[in-house]
């Protein structure tokens, strides 16, 4: 699990003037073309902020930085985890809405099996899609931001049940805190893109 991850949110609509089997390298010539791109590092950017292309694609996406997981996927990965250790402990309705969440997000599910890209809008030739951890399309979006603010107010509940049965403390989304800082920064991404009608998409390098 050396995989980083990179999150945006993008306008399906500017992604979807292209043939799907150039929308991913779209995305992607928009994210490293600095030229173009100019990226606006006034703001934070880098830990639980946003940073925005100033140039042609401002108002087409934007990268939001997780906090502390320096872009690492492992931080994802082992949120999963912890998940699959303390869920038999949570309140049933926190249970299926954190389910939801989770499998729409990072979470294989307790088979393995569950996939976090949407079919179709981008090509479905791996090779064409080489890196692409994460698309979830607007109306999938709006399904999960409702999900997460219907979890939020029952989180705190989970704490005790947490410290019981997935703490590992020092480890990736180890503590209490750690693992719901990162579902809200996951919270943070969603309700913006559903504010706007976007998608969201999670990268490799």
């Amino acid at each position: 699990m050396g995989l980083d991850i990179t999150v945006l949110i993008a306008d399906w609509t500017w992604l979807g003037e292209a043939a799907p089997e150039e929308r991913l390298s779209r995305l992607r010539d928009a994210w490293y073309d600095d030229e173009t791109a100019m990226w606006d590092h006034d703001a934070p950017g880098t830990e639980g902020d946003w940073e925005w292309p100033r140039g042609p694609h401002s108002g087409s996406f934007g990268i939001y930085g997780f906090r502390c997981t320096a872009g690492s996927f492992k931080a994802h990965f082992w949120t999963g985890e912890r998940w699959e250790a303390v869920r038999d402990h949570a309140d049933p309705l926190l249970r299926a809405e954190l389910d939801t969440l989770l499998l729409g997000l990072i979470w294989r599910g307790m088979d393995g099996e569950a996939e976090q890209v949407d079919p179709g809008f981008f090509h479905d030739d791996p090779a064409i899609a080489y890196g692409m951890l994460l698309a979830r399309s607007p109306d999938n979006v709006r399904e999960l931001a409702g999900a997460w603010e219907r979890v939020r107010p029952l989180l705190g509940g989970l704490r005790e049940a947490f410290d019981e049965h997935a703490a590992v403390p020092g480890a990736w989304a180890g503590t209490f805190d750690s693992f719901t800082d990162l579902l809200e920064d996951w919270g943070r991404v969603l309700s913006e893109a559903a504010r706007r009608g976007w998608g969201v998409v999670g990268l490799t390098e």
